[in-house]
């Protein structure tokens, strides 16, 4: 198998028949990135065979400079991920209404039109070569190449966030990500966030039960996490969540499970994911929606808008819509998978953004972080560029390659002598109408704990211990003072969920004398750094 694909046309199509090689020349001889043959590959150009080279070494001066630039910087979350290519077919239909009525996005109107797709697994807080076992939210994102351009919806496999205002997004990072000193994530910075921010404590009881470790990506849900709106032809709205169902049925793992795992693959999620691709055991998920009326609900007891905050199924049940299979894996990893880019406010008509104050900053966040980690023009490059027409004016830039117009003298608009001219609307525009003083406010219904002690309730005993466990080991390297206020949190949210914590925390003590914290999972750290010099065997220096 490897074989043949190392036959396969590249990327750009170029390979055995590429018809720009000269006479005589064969489609595996090495070449610089000039075009020029590489008759030496071994040796540098020197002064006798010892001695120093010479600046005229073109070939080597080419070869390292590239590897020098490499790699561009990584992404500041989700930096460890896998991708494949797909398609999405649309049931032409939501429930048992035709989707017409509610949005005239193209793609999902006809049953059984398919979309090309690519979709890309991460984790989130840890580095791109971060184990695949940490307990971690998954993301879930998905570019949907449809005739209108490209819409990405862009998730997690957790169907709610931390926070619901996107002002504390740097601090919930932060406070995740190692500290700044001893490059070590620690539970008291994390939980030192956490219990000063309670509308975590609902995504806190889903992180450190079973689901804050998903057995593989194939056998895990998504959810756009944000709410959104779709837009009829008339213009009308309904406020909608995505979420992803796999085919292949949910499975998670308990923290020594994932232990267990990394002690042989920490690659584990992403060879899963290539190797059933590369069988032909295609993975599948059906995209659902949940709809509800474009107003403030006041008779629920919780925002609608709260990305905190799950909606209730028995409420507003899970509507098919289409489903997502993924049969392709990429070429190139790095050209695909690392370039890929995804954006929040890439959405195509028919489809709309909601005032959820955590989408909002997603919206600039996103597509900001794209622009300085790949570029400029990052929405040139094959894999992030639409599968459709595209005219613009926008000019030059960092490795600008083509121009996007008809015509190269006209870079304005409105031009009367051959320049771009603006589109006609599709439809009835959407045009929401907002009133209000302009204020720094929290939301009025945050009810933090309430459905957070559903949660806790929903699982079965096992999870539970499992819940409590992860929580202990975590918390047991915090101060008692924070220990005290997580300990009043879960017990707002159910009154088991509190005595549980504390009374494992009785037993287990706390960090008083501000020794280093290990990483969330791993509360037996410490025990390995002593296990490493105590059995490491002596060897005589060389």
């Amino acid at each position: 198998m490897k074989d043949e694909k190392m036959n396969q046309v590249s990327q750009d199509g170029r390979g055995v028949n590429d018809k720009r090689m000269t006479q005589g020349e064969q489609a595996d001889t090495l070449t610089n990135r000039q075009g020029h043959p590489v008759t030496d590959n071994q040796n540098l150009r020197t002064v006798g065979n010892r001695g120093p080279s010479v600046l005229e070494n073109y070939d080597f001066l080419e070869k390292i400079t590239h590897f020098d630039r490499e790699r561009i910087p990584e992404r500041v979350v989700h930096a460890r991920g896998a991708g494949a290519h797909g398609y999405f077919e649309a049931y032409g239909k939501v429930g048992n209404d035709p989707v017409s009525k509610y949005t005239r996005a193209k793609l999902f109107q006809e049953a059984g039109k398919r979309t090309p797709v690519f979709t890309r697994f991460s984790s989130v807080i840890h580095g791109s070569h971060s184990p695949e076992t940490l307990r971690d939210p998954r993301g879930f994102a998905t570019k949907f190449y449809t005739e209108d351009g490209n819409w990405d919806l862009v998730g997690n496999n957790l169907k709610i966030f931390f926070i619901r205002d996107a002002l504390k997004f740097p601090d919930l990072i932060h406070a995740f990500k190692p500290d700044p000193v001893t490059n070590i994530q620690d539970p008291e910075r994390i939980f030192d966030f956490v219990s000063s921010s309670p509308e975590t404590t609902h995504m806190i009881t889903f992180l450190f039960s079973p689901w804050g470790i998903p057995a593989s990506y194939r056998q895990m849900q998504g959810s756009g996490v944000n709410t959104y709106k779709w837009v009829n032809q008339d213009g009308a709205a309904v406020l909608v969540k995505y979420h992803w169902q796999p085919k292949q049925g949910v499975k998670n793992l308990t923290q020594k499970e994932a232990e267990e795992v990394q002690g042989k693959n920490f690659n584990h999620a992403t060879q899963d994911l290539y190797e059933a691709i590369e069988r032909g055991e295609y993975p599948e998920w059906e995209l659902c929606v949940q709809m509800m009326s474009d107003d403030d609900h006041p008779e629920l007891d919780f925002d609608p808008l709260d990305a905190t905050k799950l909606w209730p199924e028995e409420q507003f049940p899970f509507l098919p819509v289409g489903k997502m299979v993924l049969n392709r894996n990429p070429q190139n990893y790095y050209a695909e998978v690392e370039q890929a880019a995804f954006g929040t406010g890439v959405l195509v008509d028919g489809l709309d953004f909601s005032d959820d104050k955590l989408l909002q900053g997603r919206t600039f966040s996103y597509s900001d972080t794209q622009r300085y980690r790949v570029g400029p023009n990052y929405l040139q490059l094959p894999i992030n560029a639409p599968h459709k027409h595209v005219a613009t004016n926008q000019e030059g830039g960092q490795m600008l390659y083509q121009v996007d117009r008809i015509n190269a003298h006209i870079n304005y608009e409105p031009s009367t002598i051959g320049g771009l001219r603006e589109a006609s609307n599709p439809g009835v525009e959407h045009t929401p109408h907002v009133e209000g003083n302009i204020v720094r406010q929290s939301i009025d219904r945050t009810n933090d704990f309430k459905q957070a002690g559903g949660r806790y309730r929903a699982l079965e005993g096992w999870e539970r211990d499992e819940l409590i466990s992860n929580l202990v080991g975590a918390l047991s390297q915090c101060r008692k003072q924070i220990q005290d206020i997580m300990i009043e949190r879960f017990t707002q949210c159910d009154p088991d969920y509190g005595k549980r914590v504390a009374e494992g925390l009785k037993t287990a003590g706390s960090n008083e004398n501000g020794r280093i914290g290990n990483p969330i999972g791993f509360d037996r750290a410490g025990a390995a750094v002593r296990e490493a010099q105590q059995q490491g065997h002596e060897s005589e220096p060389y």
